[in-house]
């Protein structure tokens, strides 16, 4: 038997039907949201990521300022830029698009955004909050995994939660996130990596399974309890083509699992949009 599909697309709706109606509150107050985006170089994964969140802003009546700086261009001149657009009132959230060029410091570009316009929710200062339980922009591809779970209605407080990845940007949030003490969370959290040897061990307990560690085909049938629910946000790119950590043929062992394509990467860029207009609104009161 062939487990329940989840889909990313519903849920992202269901956000972004929400924030239009936020947006357009802002906009009756004489408030249009702003969403500025920074690209760097010339990656054609990035250049399109960029085009889908400039069309998404478009859709949802948010101005959308866009720099787009060399693949040569320096430190400073990154720095001037996310500095210029963290003194524009008129921009309320800002996006630097990952990755960019070896050469310059992601890191110190973060630290230099305004935490409040901090989109992406991973400035040190909105990472501290998530982890003391203040509110914040929160990181947008755990907090799409929380409300994918949420509008499936999976239940998640008291079940085991094992997470297969501890990146900073998805494995580390998403456990502090799912552990706290919240109807759609308040789970019994486990991270496990590659560097333990025995991860399949932790895995194969789970009653929810998130492969987290962007390595193409790492979760296979065998490393899955019969009737788990397996959520794939890890992945990788040969080229154009996407690589996702849990093998399809997953689908046999777990209950409900999110499709190879269209999963988590929807609700990401919803709750882009939902950490924007969010900021427009602290930023107006």
């Amino acid at each position: 038997m062939s487990a329940r599909l989840l889909p990313g697309g519903p849920v992202a709706a269901s956000v972004l039907a929400d924030v239009a109606r936020r947006a357009d509150a802002l906009r009756a107050r004489g408030v249009r949201p702003g969403l500025a985006t920074v690209l760097v170089g010339d990656d054609e994964a990035s250049a399109g990521y960029i085009r889908i969140k400039q069309k998404q802003a478009a859709d949802l009546g948010f101005d959308s300022p866009h720099r787009h700086l060399p693949a040569d261009a320096g430190q400073d001149d990154l720095l001037e830029v996310i500095t210029g657009f963290n003194a524009d009132e008129s921009v309320h959230g800002v996006l630097v698009q990952y990755p960019i060029p070896g050469h310059l410091d992601y890191d110190a570009a973060l630290q230099a955004l305004d935490p409040d316009k901090d989109v992406d929710g991973m400035h040190p200062v909105n990472m501290g909050r998530l982890a003391v339980g203040l509110p914040g922009p929160l990181p947008c591809t755990p907090a799409g995994i929380e409300a994918l779970l949420a509008h499936y209605e999976i239940p998640v407080a008291g079940r085991e939660v094992v997470i297969l990845g501890r990146g900073a940007t998805l494995g580390r949030p998403l456990a502090m996130l799912l552990a706290q003490k919240r109807p759609t969370a308040n789970a019994a959290v486990t991270v496990v990596h590659t560097g333990v040897g025995d991860w399949e061990r932790y895995t194969r307990r789970a009653e929810i399974l998130i492969a987290a560690a962007g390595v193409p085909g790492i979760v296979r049938p065998e490393h899955v309890r019969p009737g788990a629910v397996v959520i794939g946000a890890g992945v990788r790119y040969a080229g154009r083509r996407l690589l996702p950590d849990v093998d399809e043929a997953c689908e046999q062992v777990a209950s409900a699992i999110t499709p190879r394509v269209g999963g988590v990467g929807p609700t990401t860029v919803a709750m882009l949009f939902r950490n924007a207009v969010a900021a427009a609104e602290r930023a107006t009161r």
